[in-house]
């Protein structure tokens, strides 16, 4: 049962705005972030920054300094899900809209379902998810058979080969998330498993940043103020604000209810992108959008209904 009598209206309607609101403008953050600082610098700077801040945090709370085990399970997930997520992504928005990056990322519960095989049983014997799957992927096709008419950006190797990335992207995602909820068992709090995943996450942008030669052509003069403002609302409201918004959410109210957060972000980086970043929105944009979202609605209807019988 969810405590949902001792949350403050205005403080849970301030948490859905910010995870409606600034994920989704995360998308436009990372190309001002881009204005200047590569991606895996950028990634680099964005996670070991939120971490250490939020790790301090939880030692001045009096929380004990975690084992090495759960520092070791926390790597793994953090750079799957960090790196291999959001880090993917920043790579990504070099070549492509961000618009188009947060409509593929939206494919994320596809995965889930397909990825998850002790659920297997469950998800495939509903209809409505199997629809989900065939009418979301529909519309991730869309992409690539339409690449400059479903993006807004002529068609080129690079464009097709970042679809690629991001889907491989939000494949690692849900791999590190499935292993982070297995190893669940471990006693550090959630912000601390947090702290160490985004500390985790940045050694590891670090790394791949010099292998890729990142730091060579880089310079701190050159990079704009747009980008450190774009970093800046990365670190701040992207990876602390909104996140510790999510967690809390979870807490004092539904999963289903907290979980629509995943219709909204893309919507909200597309109409930031057209209007900050001068990125097209085209009708096939805006179809593949629909039909990717619908094909998510229908996979996540029988978890919602379960979900709100469960609180009811």
């Amino acid at each position: 049962m969810h405590k949902t009598a001792e949350a403050p209206r205005w403080l849970v309607w301030l948490a859905f705005a910010n995870i409606y609101l600034v994920w989704g403008s995360t998308y436009l953050a990372i190309v001002f972030g881009l204005d200047g600082i590569p991606p895996f610098i950028l990634s680099f700077m964005r996670f070991l920054t939120a971490g250490v801040i939020l790790f301090i945090w939880c030692l001045l709370k009096g929380e004990s300094v975690p084992s090495v085990r759960n520092l070791s399970l926390n790597a793994v997930c953090g750079t799957l899900m960090l790196v291999g997520g959001s880090g993917l992504v920043t790579w990504a928005e070099q070549y492509i809209s961000s618009g188009s990056a947060a409509i593929l990322i939206a494919t994320e519960p596809f995965w889930f379902v397909l990825l998850d095989k002790k659920c297997w049983s469950t998800y495939f014997s509903h209809k409505l998810i199997i629809g989900g799957l065939v009418i979301g992927f529909t519309g991730v096709i869309l992409f690539f058979v339409l690449p400059g008419k479903a993006s807004g950006m002529p068609a080129s190797e690079e464009h097709v080969l970042a679809y690629l990335v991001l889907l491989g992207s939000s494949v690692l995602w849900v791999v590190g998330s499935l292993l982070s909820k297995r190893t669940d068992n471990q006693q550090d709090s959630t912000v601390m498993t947090t702290a160490e995943q985004l500390m985790a996450a940045g050694v590891v942008s670090f790394i791949i940043s010099l292998f890729t030669a990142e730091w060579s052509g880089f310079s701190v003069a050159t990079v704009s103020v747009k980008a450190w403002g774009g970093l800046a609302f990365l670190i701040v409201m992207g990876s602390l604000v909104a996140y510790l918004s999510f967690v809390w959410l979870i807490s004092v109210r539904p999963p289903a209810l907290v979980s629509t957060h995943t219709y909204i972000n893309p919507v909200v980086a597309v109409l930031l992108g057209g209007l900050f970043a001068a990125e097209s929105i085209t009708p096939g944009q805006v179809a593949a959008l629909v039909i990717i979202l619908i094909g998510v609605l229908l996979t996540n209807i029988p978890n919602y209904k379960k979900q709100l019988v469960t609180t009811a």
